[in-house]
């Protein structure tokens, strides 16, 4: 099983940058997609963003696209969350999963069965 740790929320302020981290551990981290998801009190968790093994196949929610970049390094076994042009809006717990091997483009459709454990992050204005 995967086990995933997320680091580098925090408080900022509206315009500002954070970055953060997932690093997996325990067995193999090749093949998973990864996808990162924020959950705002009183609302739903939402996929904010994804990447597969290789990086070919990225997806972005809307509200974040030109804003947020995702990437992996697999030898580190890490994915990141690069979060630009911070708003308030963007103020959530954001977590890092795993979905299983696939070779389905739409691969950030399907389950997500690895989660961390969260990381604040809180944009003020």
């Amino acid at each position: 099983q995967v086990q995933l740790v997320e680091s580098g929320g925090g408080l900022v302020q509206a315009g500002g940058s954070l970055r953060l981290s997932c690093e997996a551990s325990g067995r193999t981290f090749r093949g998973y997609g990864m996808g990162w998801f924020r959950q705002a009190p009183g609302k739903e968790r939402e996929l904010v963003a994804a990447i597969n093994w290789i990086g070919g196949d990225i997806y972005y929610t809307d509200s974040v696209k030109g804003r947020f970049t995702i990437s992996r390094e697999n030898a580190k076994n890490t994915v990141y969350l690069q979060m630009n042009s911070l708003k308030p809006e963007d103020t959530a717990v954001y977590y890092c999963a795993a979905n299983e091997p696939t070779t389905d483009p739409y691969y950030y459709r399907r389950d997500w069965p690895i989660w961390g454990q969260g990381t604040q992050v809180t944009v003020s204005s």
